[in-house]
C-alpha cells in the first residue's frame, strides 16, 4: 500500500504528460519569425511627417497596413489599436500606433479625428513584403522597439486577449522603458 501512495504521483505525471498535453503558449497573437523593417522612409499621409524606422526605437508599436478607404474591418483594427494602447494605463506611452496606407487614397478626416496620436505612412512594397498576409489588409501585427516586426493578431481580434498580450509582453520587457 505504501509502494502504491509512493509511485502514484509518478505514474499520474506520466499519464498526464503523455495523455494530456498542455498547448505551451499563452500568447493569444501569433509569433512570427522577426523580420527587420526596413530602413527606407516612408511618405507621411494626411500632412504628417515622413516615417522613419528610427521612430520604432523605444515603443512597442502595433501597425495595422490597409487601404485608405477605410472599411469596417479596417475600422475595427485601428479601434482595436487605439483600445489596447489606452488600456495599457502608465505604459501607454510604451505603445506607439502606425497604419500604413497601402494604397494611394487619402483617409478620410472624420475617422482621423478618433485616433489621435495615430502614425500614418504611405506603405511601400519593401515595407509590405516584410508583413506576412498584409495585402490582404486584415491583420494588427506588433513591431518591437527595434524595429522587427513579431507578431499578428487574427482578424477580428478579441480586444480583451490583445490588451493582455501586450500587458505580460510590457510587464516582462524592459524594451521601451524611459
Amino acid at each position: 500500500m505504501l509502494a502504491l501512495i509512493c509511485a502514484l504521483p509518478v505514474v499520474a505525471s506520466y499519464l498526464t504528460y503523455y495523455l494530456w498535453q498542455p498547448d505551451g503558449r499563452v500568447n493569444y497573437g501569433e509569433l512570427i519569425p522577426p523580420a527587420a523593417l526596413p530602413a527606407q522612409p516612408l511618405t507621411g499621409v494626411a500632412g504628417q511627417p515622413e516615417f522613419h524606422r528610427r521612430e520604432f526605437y523605444g515603443h512597442w508599436t502595433l501597425l495595422f497596413a490597409g487601404p485608405g478607404a477605410c472599411d469596417l474591418v479596417c475600422e475595427q483594427a485601428l479601434y482595436l489599436m487605439r483600445q489596447s494602447r489606452l488600456a495599457q494605463g502608465q505604459d501607454m506611452e510604451r505603445v506607439a500606433r502606425l497604419w500604413l496606407v497601402a494604397d494611394p487614397v487619402d483617409p478620410a478626416s472624420d475617422l482621423l479625428a478618433h485616433h489621435n496620436g495615430l502614425r500614418l505612412a504611405r506603405a511601400s512594397a519593401v515595407w509590405l513584403q516584410q508583413l506576412p498576409d498584409a495585402a490582404a489588409g486584415r491583420h494588427v501585427y506588433l513591431v518591437d522597439p527595434l524595429g522587427n516586426v513579431m507578431m499578428r493578431f487574427p482578424e477580428k481580434a478579441d480586444p480583451r486577449r490583445v490588451i493582455k498580450d501586450l500587458q505580460r509582453l510590457l510587464k516582462y520587457s524592459a524594451l521601451g522603458r524611459g
